[in-house]
Parts: C-alpha cells; structure tokens; sequence
C-alpha cells in the first residue's frame, strides 16, 4: 500500500520537531493522529519507521475495550474497522484437563451498563493498521520510512536522533513506540523488570459450522489459555496458548494436522472448524521498563510493558497510554511549557505506570494460578469462578474495569476532545 502523502522525508538538518515518534505501529500511528488532530493547538509531528509503511501480515486479532476504542475513534480510525470486528456480548470461561469432552461453563461475563453496547471488539491487526495508516495519509503527517535509528541523544533544549542513514532529525521530546525489543529504549539506558513465560501464543483465524452470537471463549488448559474470539460472521480469531517447545511443533504441522490438534482443545459449542488464515507464532513475556520516561524521551506501548495475552489487554494499555500522552503534550503546548521537560513526563509516568503494573500482576497472576494442571487446584480454581458468576455486583466492577473507563482516564479515554 503506498501513498505520495505518506512519503520518505529528508530531514531538515536544522528543524527542530516539537514530537517525533519513532514506530508505525498502531500506538505510534494513534499518537501521531491525535496530537495531528488537536484542537486549537499545532503540533509538529513526525513519525520515524524503518519498515516500509505497509501494513504487515499479521494474524492476530486485537481486543478492544469501550475505552481505547473511543481513542480510535478520536483519530478517526474507527469508522473503517468497525465493520470488519467482531463484537464481544459474552464470555463463556471454563477450566478442564484436555481429554475431557464436556467443558461445563464455570463464568460468564457478559452484559454491560447499557445491555446493547459489547463487553469488547475483537478487531484483525492488519485491517487496524491499515485504517491508521490511510488517516496518516488523510491527514498529511509526514512519515520518515525505511529510516532505522541507530542514536539517541539529550542535546539541551532538544532530543537528536542519528539515523543509519547517517541524517539527525531532532525534537523537543522523542517517543519510543518501536516495540518490545525498543532499540530507543536500550540506546536511552532504560532497564526493564521481566520474565519470559516459556509459553507462545499461537495466532490464527477459523471458520465453523455454527455461529458465535457473539461469545467469546476462554479456555484454561494444561499448557496456556485457548481463547476463541468471534469475529464478523461464522469466524473466530484464535489466541492458543502452549509451552513454546510444543507450539513450535504444532505450527510445523500440515493444515489438517494442525487443525485436528486444534479441534481437541475448541470444543463442541461451534461445530467443525476450517482453517481461515496464516498461523503465527509469538513468544509470550512480562516486561515492564523501569521508567516510563527521562528527560526527552517517553516510552508507550510494547516499548514500556508488555503483558500475557489471556485478557486481551496488550494494545488496549497502549492506547491509553497514547490518550494520556498525548493530553500531557498538547495541554503543556498550549501553556506555553516544553513538553519534552522531565517536569511534564514525570506526570504520563505517574499516571499510567499504576496502571500498567495492576494489569501485569493480575495477568501474571491468573496465568500462574491457572497452568497447573492439578485437580484440587482446579477444585479450588472452580469453586472460586463460580463465586464470582454468581455475583453481579462483582461481574458488573470486573467489565467496568476490563472497560478501561474507570478511575482518572484521559480525555480521549472518556470520549471527549483534547
């Protein structure tokens, strides 16, 4: 996919952006729209991508709760993947070994204050990055592609970045949003806190013989959560967890092998399944980075945490993230105030590292309570779900906070304007 308006720039050798991004991923695309988009306030902005400004081909299927999905609104991203989504109304958990052939539901989380609005939308990686990178082309934000960074440095009142190319392009505050392995975030000398699961995350999208009407399903299986997240029509994304030895092997599997594995672990509710989609493989670890930011430098996104997968939180911390930035940006723009001084990021830091950690302790937590595939753990497993399912008052606080709408979320968060 290419575009005149989304172009490989040289950079001015003496302009001083107010913002570059480095990442044209979805966190750094979103940031880059809404700080574009701003009312009453010009931001100059730049994204940095070393890709070639296409959108990958990507398997995954991203959830998205109310909250970040107002954010994708804001930029104008929504109106072109909304049709292409899957909405969430249910989520059927259940907790059996792998051989068992009846897998009785144990939660339901499903419902929300207004009963027509889903519990969250289950959107294809590759339709999202591409409707991010048509609003880029829309709106004219210059995007620097096939440029790699390969130095960072703190020059006073500006941030210079070196380019492999052998250019510097400079800014008032540099964003890291070029993922988990950040090389930004390593040439900056920010440490992260972490561990690798053992486990990877097979990714791929099915079709079947009956439809979802909108559930969605979790189940926690020896190796790892097996989720089926339902997407337009009579599909589902796939998010299936194994110790990363054995998903190795099933991904070398031929289509009917591999789909006669995964038939074990879905279960009966859908029918027969079909194979609708590449597969992919993707290493699941903790990491969170132990600042979110230094003077002239802010991390969102894979950059600064990444979490497991099991509650579809990933993309959905890092657009808050880019919400709660982004209002830091252009709030200390329009006063007047450098919004690469320490000052002002230590505030993006204050708000969103609680957050983040909250999140990780409690996915680290259920993927650990949930792995052991011992029966008087799953006793006390099943007993404590059922609890919960039978408490509305519990459910309603946990969809709330799956929402992402609850305590000082930003603006673009709540759905209002910068």
């Amino acid at each position: 996919m290419t575009d005149k308006s989304i172009r490989q720039a040289h950079a001015d050798p003496g302009k001083v952006h107010d913002v570059v991004i480095v990442g044209g991923g979805p966190a750094g695309l979103a940031l880059a729209l809404a700080l574009h988009m701003a009312p009453g306030v010009e931001v100059d902005v730049a994204v940095v991508e070393r890709g070639n400004g296409e959108p990958p081909n990507d398997p995954r299927g991203w959830a998205i709760a109310e909250g970040p999905r107002r954010v994708l609104d804001a930029v104008g991203a929504w109106v072109d993947v909304a049709t292409r989504s899957g909405e969430v109304r249910e989520m059927v958990i259940s907790d059996t070994p792998l051989g068992d052939a009846v897998r009785p539901s144990l939660l339901n989380l499903g419902g929300t204050d207004n009963e027509h609005d889903p519990v969250a939308w289950i959107v294809p990686a590759g339709a999202l990055h591409g409707a991010l990178l048509m609003r880029a082309r829309e709106t004219g934000i210059a995007v620097h592609t096939g440029t790699s960074v390969t130095g960072f440095e703190q020059a006073g009142a500006y941030a210079s970045l070196a380019t492999a190319s052998g250019g510097f392009i400079k800014a008032r505050l540099v964003v890291a949003a070029d993922g988990v392995r950040s090389p930004l975030r390593s040439m900056a000398g920010i440490r992260t806190v972490g561990w690798d699961y053992g486990q990877t995350g097979i990714v791929t999208t099915v079709s079947h013989q009956f439809p979802h009407e909108g559930r969605a399903f979790q189940h926690f299986l020896p190796g790892g959560p097996f989720a089926l997240l339902p997407l337009p029509g009579n599909r589902s994304s796939v998010v299936w967890t194994e110790e990363s030895g054995k998903a190795k092997r099933l991904l070398a599997l031929d289509d009917l092998s591999f789909m006669a594995e995964f038939a074990l672990r879905a279960g009966p509710e859908l029918g027969d399944f079909a194979l609708e989609g590449p597969r992919g493989g993707f290493p699941l670890n903790l990491l969170i980075a132990r600042k979110f930011a230094v003077q002239r430098l802010a991390l969102i996104g894979d950059a600064a945490h990444r979490v497991h997968p099991l509650a579809g939180q990933g993309l959905n911390l890092g657009l808050k993230d880019v919400a709660a930035l982004a209002e830091i940006i252009v709030d200390s723009l329009r006063l007047g105030i450098d919004p690469g001084a320490v000052t002002q990021l230590e505030q993006y830091e204050r708000w969103r590292r609680f957050d983040v950690f909250q999140m990780a302790v409690a996915t680290d937590g259920i993927n650990r309570l949930f792995s052991p595939d011992i029966a008087p753990l799953r006793v006390l497993r099943d007993i404590g779900m059922g609890l919960v399912d039978r408490s509305g008052l519990l459910k309603t606080w946990i969809l709330r906070e799956a929402a992402g709408v609850t305590g000082s979320a930003p603006k673009l968060v709540q759905g209002l304007p910068l």
